[in-house]
């Protein structure tokens, strides 16, 4: 048995995807254990979650360093002590450069929250309400040096009605990352997943479309 999947979680904001991860451990649904909190603002709620529950958290000021490469190694050098199988951005606010993702190649995981690869990028509720999109969503994605461009493992839906504002979508939105990334990993914690060049490869057979989160399980889409 390869025993839990080992997860380093980068996180800039307040941590509720991080919460989400923790309490699918908790509850006994994901075969995973967290061994590094990584942040670029301390006082995030991210890096409180860790610290709360007793996880190692990490968080380095960018000011402190020449340049965003020289934080990029020092961030890595740190995420890689913890020896883990995949990181999860969640919520991670900062551009990584080419040459940390590239060493990281299909260990690296994204939550976005569009229906990639539409509206890439900040601010995706307030672009999805400005296209007049009648859908919009949440996307897990493997990192690449593309800002969210990476090739995408699955989505979860939302309808956006009349009434929306951002914050509302954004909050139907939110509901939905947080299911949607707990499956996305109990797919890894099966060693069911894993990127092939630029192909999502899913018990062994690559996916044509992204996984569609149905309730809380994924699936194919039909059709």
């Amino acid at each position: 048995m390869a025993g839990p999947l080992r997860l380093a979680v980068l996180a800039s904001g307040r941590g509720s995807n991080l919460q989400a991860i923790l309490d699918a451990i908790g509850d006994g649904v994901l075969d995973a254990e967290v061994v590094g909190v990584f942040s670029d603002r301390p006082a995030s709620g991210a890096i409180e979650r860790a610290r709360r529950v007793g996880v190692p958290a990490v968080a380095l000021r960018p000011a402190e360093f020449t340049d965003r490469a020289d934080f990029d190694a020092a961030l890595f050098d740190a995420i890689a002590r913890v020896q883990p199988d995949i990181i999860v951005c969640a919520g991670y606010m900062r551009l990584l450069g080419a040459a940390q993702v590239e060493a990281w190649h299909g260990r690296m995981i994204n939550i976005h929250p569009s229906l990639l690869p539409l509206f890439k990028g900040l601010r995706t509720h307030e672009q999805a309400l400005a296209s007049g999109a009648l859908e919009h969503g949440a996307s897990v994605h493997f990192v690449t040096a593309e800002l969210d461009g990476g090739p995408v493992l699955a989505q979860a839906r939302v309808a956006v009605v009349p009434s929306d504002d951002t914050a509302s979508l954004a909050a139907r939105v939110l509901d939905r990352e947080h299911p949607l990334l707990v499956s996305a990993l109990q797919l890894f914690a099966a060693r069911r997943v894993r990127l092939d060049g630029s192909s999502v490869m899913v018990d062994g057979q690559p996916l044509s479309r992204p996984l569609q989160l149905a309730g809380t399980d994924l699936a194919e889409l039909p059709g």
